[in-house]
């Protein structure tokens, strides 16, 4: 599962753009553009975009349930499929049961996105323009498989193990 220590950073922060305003306490949409869970070339499924997306732009959010990082390790031992993200030295987010698409978000080593840990959420933001159908990607740095698992993204530069 990604860690903050291991988060790249695009050259300069996304931008903040002013949305209209929502009464206090009711909590932004997990998706700020339009996207879909599908089949994904790279595996299982992945995060298409259903409308263009500028870059440096927040994509949106993966939600789940706030765990501690030992229950983040737990359960993600045996599964093939791990929707877990460290958000700090001690708690994790684990959408395995969140309905958002973004929880399926492919690694690639040539990725359009970025995910970045605020104030305790897990944020995407695209790093280059990204095309209406086009899969999302990340770099997903340190995870649990550390190296065992063979990386698919298909890039030219491709490591070839996550």
């Amino acid at each position: 599962m990604p860690r903050l220590s291991s988060l790249p950073s695009p050259s300069s922060p996304a931008p903040e753009v002013a949305e209209p305003a929502r009464p206090r306490g009711t909590p932004q949409p997990a998706m700020r553009y339009a996207l879909r869970a599908g089949p994904s070339a790279i595996d299982g499924l992945g995060v298409f975009a259903e409308e263009a997306i500028p870059a440096r732009r927040k994509i949106g959010e993966m939600r789940g349930v706030s765990i501690s990082v030992r229950e983040a390790r737990r359960r993600a031992k045996g599964r093939a499929r791990v929707h877990i993200v460290e958000v700090s030295e001690t708690r994790a987010v684990d959408a395995t049961d969140s309905p958002e698409p973004m929880r399926n978000i492919n690694h690639s080593c040539a990725p359009n996105a970025v995910l970045r840990i605020r104030q305790g959420r897990v944020e995407f933001y695209a790093l280059r323009d990204i095309e209406t159908g086009e899969e999302i990607t990340c770099h997903y740095g340190d995870s649990h498989h550390e190296g065992r698992l063979r990386c698919r993204c298909g890039a030219p530069n491709c490591s070839g193990k996550l």
